[in-house]
C-alpha cells in the first residue's frame, strides 16, 4: 500500500493518491491557517478505522445471508489522551441472536486497521534532496 501527498496551491491543503488509483483532499481547519475544504490529515485515522470496521461487518453478513441493512460504526479518536484512545460503537439492528453478536464483534476485532493500530509501528524515514537542474550548454 503506498500514498503520495503533494500540496495544492500555497495554502495547507494536499491531493493524496493512495494506491495510483484514489485521490482524497485533506486541509487544515481556518482556524490554522487552512480553507477546512477537507479533513485534516489526523482526522482520517478514527476514518480509516470506523470504514474498516462497517466494511469488515458488512463483508462477513452478506457471506452468510444476513440482512443487517445500514449498520453505522463511530468512531470517536482522543488523540490528547496518553495512551491514545479510540471509542468504537456498532450499531447492529434488532432481532440478532446472541451468536450473530458475538460473531460480529469478534469479525469487528479483526479488522485489520485495528490489528495494525494495537501491534504498533516503526518509522524508517529518509529526506531525499531534489537534484539541481543540470546547467545547460549555451552555444555562442
Amino acid at each position: 500500500m503506498h500514498a503520495t501527498a503533494r500540496r495544492l496551491g500555497d495554502g495547507l491543503r494536499h491531493e493524496v493518491l493512495v494506491n495510483g488509483r484514489h485521490v482524497v483532499i485533506t486541509d487544515e481547519p481556518v482556524r490554522l491557517g487552512g480553507t477546512d475544504s477537507g479533513p485534516a490529515p489526523h482526522e482520517l485515522l478514527p476514518a480509516a478505522l470506523a470504514s474498516c470496521i462497517a466494511t469488515m461487518i458488512a463483508l462477513y453478513a452478506a457471506n452468510r445471508g444476513w440482512d443487517l441493512g445500514d449498520v453505522p460504526v463511530a468512531v470517536h479518536y482522543d488523540n490528547e489522551a496518553t495512551p491514545r484512545r479510540f471509542d468504537v460503537e456498532i450499531r447492529l439492528p434488532a432481532g440478532l441472536s446472541d451468536d450473530q453478536v458475538t460473531r460480529l464483534r469478534r469479525v469487528a476485532d479483526t479488522c485489520p486497521v485495528r490489528r495494525a493500530l494495537e501491534a504498533g509501528f516503526t518509522f524508517d524515514e529518509r529526506i531525499v534532496i531534489a537534484a539541481e537542474p543540470a546547467a545547460r550548454d549555451v552555444a555562442a
